[in-house]
């Protein structure tokens, strides 16, 4: 009996909760939705066009562009000058972010073609400032920028010219320069990496053709293109005067 009443006194011990099994983290799927934090790597997914025009040019670009494409005695002060931020689609179907300077004075307008060109699904391998010019550099390059303002001299098969560019003044712009190359008369192209789309028959991504959204895009906006002068033809260009 004293056994058995001693056991009675003895509490039982308490039941030890048990913690809830962990979360394990699984990868997105296709039935499962993205769910991006925010901040900084939220900016960069980009699903749809987004497009930014900067006037005064930012600081920064300033400083730039005196250190390469813009120097004194240029015909167009850096005040005159716009910086545009867009979305475009790459050559490999994914969507990048360009930046482009152009004369404040049509930078709207430029803004709008490209916005264009990106929801037909148009291809630009990349969108970024020019290179300063050089007149002895190596005309064979893979370089394919597309690009506005460089203040630089006409430059033809022959080599540069003795007048500014429309490039100078900030009111041209050439597209996939690799894809639609400046081919003389005589049918020849300087750079030997943009020989293999001489051939305009050809429908290869980033080439423009006549009637095709790219050239229907600046001509709304009153500009011309180079793939029609007579003689030499400059496919890449594109200029409010038609020079």
């Amino acid at each position: 009996m004293l056994a058995l009443a001693l056991a009675g006194c003895v509490r039982a011990p308490a039941p030890v909760a048990t913690p809830p099994p962990a979360r394990v983290a699984q990868s997105p799927t296709a039935a499962s939705p993205l769910v991006v934090a925010p901040g900084p790597a939220a900016d960069a997914v980009r699903t749809r066009f987004a497009g930014r025009l900067r006037a005064p040019l930012p600081t920064a670009i300033r400083r730039e562009l005196r250190g390469g494409t813009w120097r004194p005695g240029c015909p167009v002060p850096l005040g005159d000058l716009a910086l545009l931020r867009f979305n475009h689609i790459g050559f490999d179907g994914e969507i990048h972010r360009g930046r482009l300077v152009i004369n404040r004075s049509v930078a709207s307008d430029v803004l709008d073609v490209f916005r264009t060109l990106f929801e037909a699904g148009f291809p630009l391998e990349r969108v970024d400032l020019a290179r300063p010019f050089r007149p002895n550099a190596d005309p064979n390059t893979r370089r394919n920028v597309t690009a506005g303002f460089n203040c630089r001299p006409v430059i033809t098969p022959e080599g540069p010219g003795t007048t500014f560019s429309q490039h100078a003044y900030g009111l041209a712009v050439d597209v996939n320069p690799l894809q639609n190359p400046y081919v003389a008369a005589d049918g020849s192209v300087r750079n030997r990496f943009a020989r293999p789309y001489v051939d305009r028959a050809q429908d290869l991504p980033g080439m423009i053709h006549e009637g095709d959204v790219v050239v229907r895009a600046f001509a709304r906006i009153g500009w011309s293109w180079g793939g029609r002068w007579t003689g030499a033809r400059d496919h890449m260009h594109f200029s409010l005067t038609g020079r």
